[in-house]
């Protein structure tokens, strides 16, 4: 861990322009400076740097920030690992916390495993190129294949010799202990022998994203009976096959400026799509995605683009995966081979251009992929159409944005002849007992942890428990406000200073007074006689309102420089990813509007989302006053008297009635805010 002081050092020695300017070619514009953004195909500058507020931003795809989040992003470094960039860019000393003995020889047994499979790799490399065995059957087998050499020695194929312990002999001369071989999975223990693991097949070593060797495939190239055509490293201390995805080494830097993902399921399937010019490529290596795998995609990009064969079964199989993207807020897309042909395949037929074109005209939407797939096979019997709009509405309740939701809602009417009114009330109801699923698991596996935060925006999920916010003593946060509070909060933070009422006034009256998002909030919440509880979100938005009047007080700037840690954490989390519509909305306003100008970028949807916002916060109280008050009722029922439980019976009526106003407005507001 790097000390505060050191970190404090780092962030103001670090010019954004000097930082980017290793990147990028900047030209003087005015006050900034301005070149090709990184993250995606820019063929007009767009990209902008601000050396007085040191901060960067792309007017196109709305990358930017900091000198540490973008050598986060271009780099694709964790925060503490940018932190190191930059202190050795302006010869900063990094002053660490000491670590103590078993932390020093964990890590000393991690980096041992690491340096193992790094002989390895080289082992099954030289074999490959040096040895007969090697060029006549492993180098042959990807030579027939059509693997070219740049390729082969691209992605570190090798080859594993059929003796029995080739690979352990020559590990342990080279002073590779037993215990670690045998950790690793490269050599199997048997009663009074070893053997290697991989012996006799072809070699693909698996990366981690910043190119270390974690794990080996292999691939047998005789027949053999009971014996699997792939062996892969089994789980390790330092392997976790549900983290890893086969490829995404090589293929970060074109998912992040393609911001898209093509998924296949092989070793070859990523190579050959390589050879043919397509990078950003991953496989799942033939086992069913998994939220590890998710989350490592998502760091590039939300665009994935799934590449099947014509096999129907392995596509219904591999359907059940693909709904935990749509779990995790991914844009989802499908494309069918021609059939008899996998990514491989027709891969080495293609060039760049061709593949990339195919891709792009049989892409198609996975939930409409799955509605029409399903409806091909339900034909017109009705107990299994009723099946599949039971699967499609499970698919759709899943999906954490709720705009997203909406219109999957009214397409999938539409395709499937059922009203939308319908699906909304399925909808609902199974999205309320998912809720209340994933807090079950949460407080099961995390006391601590509550049901993730749901803004309209999503951008503030599951910052309360990444940043370690305690509950607070005697509450039940299942039964607080807390989520709803932080949904306002990430308003005030990104956006407080920001007009939130500049609508056009008529001719001949004057033009409406223009109000911050921070004085909406205010005002809005004191009329109604509320304020936040949270203490450290009571005391953030405190400090917003006192600073209120000062003209140059921008919360987001404020915040994220505040001394104490705790605060300054919290408005990172809130600022440290831009929600975006998915692309698959973006023809609603056709393809050619530009993402900031559409009705729905964030900024200008303030006067629709803060409302909003503040009247789920506002039916969330409501609910729990309806709550204390039929506890009330029922033990004045109990106490027998009466006369009390009536008197409560009627202000629970009134509190009713307000209650199914504020909820249909909510409904107006935007469908299904679970």
């Amino acid at each position: 861990m790097i000390d505060q002081i050191t970190i404090d050092k780092i962030i103001e020695a670090a010019r954004i322009e000097d930082v980017v300017g290793e990147f990028v070619t900047l030209k003087k514009r005015g006050v900034n400076l301005v070149g090709l953004c990184p993250f995606h195909t820019d063929k007009t500058p767009s990209f902008y740097v601000s050396p007085s507020k040191n901060i960067c931003k792309c007017f196109a795809c709305g990358e930017g920030g900091s000198a540490v989040h973008f050598i986060m992003k271009h780099e694709q470094l964790s925060y503490y690992e940018a932190l190191k960039y930059l202190g050795k860019k302006y010869n900063i000393e990094i002053q660490e916390k000491e670590l103590t003995e078993d932390q020093k020889n964990a890590y000393n047994e991690r980096e041992s495993l690491f340096i193992l499979n790094d002989h390895a790799r080289n082992y099954f490399v030289s074999t490959l190129h040096n040895h007969s065995e090697g060029k006549t059957v492993g180098l042959s087998y990807f030579k027939e294949r059509g693997f070219r050499d740049d390729i082969i020695k691209k992605f570190q194929l090798g080859y594993s010799l059929e003796q029995r312990d080739a690979f352990t002999q020559d590990a342990q001369k080279n002073g590779f202990r037993k215990e670690y071989l045998i950790k690793t999975g490269l050599t199997i223990e048997g009663d009074n022998y070893v053997v290697d693991r991989f012996r006799g097949r072809v070699m693909f070593p698996v990366h981690t994203l910043s190119g270390k060797v974690v794990a080996f495939g292999g691939r047998i190239l005789k027949k053999a009976e009971n014996t699997g055509k792939y062996v892969n490293s089994p789980e390790s201390d330092i392997y976790h096959k549900s983290d890893q995805l086969y490829g995404i080494y090589f293929a970060k830097q074109a998912i992040t400026k393609a911001d898209c993902c093509y998924l296949v399921e092989g070793y070859t399937d990523v190579i050959s799509m390589h050879q043919a010019g397509i990078e950003n490529v991953v496989a799942s290596s033939g086992t069913a995605l998994t939220f590890g795998q998710i989350k490592l995609i998502h760091r590039f990009t939300t665009n994935i683009t799934v590449l099947y064969d014509g096999d129907a079964a392995g596509i219904k199989a591999a359907l059940r995966g693909i709904d935990l993207l749509l779990e995790e807020g991914m844009n989802i897309k499908v494309v069918l081979l021609p059939d008899g042909e996998d990514p491989d395949s027709f891969a080495r037929k293609q060039n760049a251009e061709s593949l990339q074109t195919y891709i792009k005209e049989h892409e198609v939407d996975f939930i409409r992929f799955k509605t029409q797939l399903l409806l091909d096979e339900a034909g017109e019997d009705p107990i299994k159409r009723a099946a599949l709009i039971s699967d499609i509405v499970n698919s759709i309740t899943i999906i954490p944005d709720s705009i997203i939701r909406s219109v999957y809602i009214r397409d999938c009417s539409n395709l499937l002849g059922i009203d939308e009114r319908v699906l909304i009330d399925e909808v609902n109801k199974k999205r309320l007992n998912y809720l209340e699923k994933e807090y079950e698991k949460r407080t099961t596996s995390n006391p601590s942890e509550s049901i993730p935060p749901e803004s309209p925006y999503e951008a503030v999920a599951n910052v309360a428990s990444t940043i370690n916010i305690k509950p607070r003593e005697g509450v039940n946060r299942q039964n607080t406000l807390d989520k709803y509070e932080l949904s306002i909060l990430y308003y005030v933070v990104r956006y407080g200073n920001l007009p939130m009422i500049q609508g056009e006034a008529a001719e001949d009256s004057e033009p409406e007074e223009r109000v911050s998002a921070l004085e909406y909030i205010k005002f809005d919440l004191e009329r109604d006689g509320l304020w936040f509880q949270h203490p450290l979100y009571k005391e953030v938005i405190d400090e917003a309102v006192s600073q209120m009047d000062d003209p140059n007080f921008v919360p987001s700037r404020y915040f994220l420089a505040h001394p104490r840690q705790d605060i300054s954490k919290l408005a990172a989390h809130l600022l440290e990813d831009r929600y975006e519509l998915g692309k698959v909305h973006t023809k609603q306003y056709g393809e050619n509007v530009k993402r900031e100008d559409t009705p729905l970028a964030e900024e200008k949807q303030l006067e629709t989302a803060i409302p909003l916002a503040l009247l789920e916060l506002k039916d969330a109280y409501m609910s729990l006053k309806l709550k204390e008050l039929m506890s009330r009722m029922n033990q004045k029922w109990k106490d027998g008297d009466m006369d009390g439980a009536t008197a409560i019976l009627g202000e629970f009526q009134e509190l009713k009635r307000i209650r199914d106003i504020l909820a249909k407005a909510l409904l107006e507001k935007v469908v299904l805010r679970f």
